[in-house]
């Protein structure tokens, strides 16, 4: 945790969303919809009830998913699924199968973690059909993103990728955080 304790939510000079920066975030949607299959590494940490920290390898293939978190004590916490399943290793002996990786997580970790929209909101984009308000920085990418409760704060970006992708991502309600420090995208 302390590789992300020092990733403390710096404050981003935040616009409001003016029609030139909603015309590219839209066109930056637009670039990444068909995108559905991709790979993030990443430091992940989460707090609430009980939270903890690791390496996360986040693979994406359409509605399929692989949520795998390497924590500092070698013990390995994998989610992965579907649409219509999603099954968490690492906590017990044996796996536990649920309809919602939401709800598996806060259940079986009592971590809240967005799992849903945080696929979304990993590549900058709103859910799609969910009322957002956003800010943006000087260089109209998104700098925060308040969406069904939750404030996603982007503090960094690759801008060197076309369109560029988030670096930097911290989601929070109340008292339940999640942040990603992210080391690499992939796209297949």
């Amino acid at each position: 945790m302390s590789v992300l304790a020092a990733c403390a939510p710096m404050r981003v000079k935040q616009n409001s969303a003016t029609p030139e920066a909603l015309a590219a975030q839209e066109a930056r949607e637009a670039a990444l919809a068909g995108k559905s299959r991709w790979t993030l590494e990443a430091r992940i940490a989460v707090s609430g009830e009980n939270g903890g920290s690791g390496d996360l390898v986040w693979r994406q293939d359409g509605d399929a998913y692989s949520f795998s978190v390497r924590g500092a004590n070698a013990r390995t916490l994998r989610l992965h699924g579907d649409a219509a399943q999603a099954v968490l290793e690492g906590v017990d002996a044996h796996p536990d199968v649920g309809g919602d990786p939401q709800m598996l997580l806060r259940d079986r970790l009592g971590a809240e973690v967005p799992f849903a929209a945080l696929r979304r909101w990993a590549l900058g984009l709103r859910v799609a059909g969910e009322p957002a308000q956003m800010q943006f920085d000087e260089r109209n990418l998104p700098a925060q993103l308040v969406q069904d409760g939750w404030t996603v704060d982007y503090l960094d970006w690759f801008g060197e990728q076309s369109p560029p992708l988030p670096k930097k991502v911290f989601a929070a309600r109340g008292r339940d955080k999640v942040k990603l420090v992210i080391q690499s995208w992939s796209f297949d």
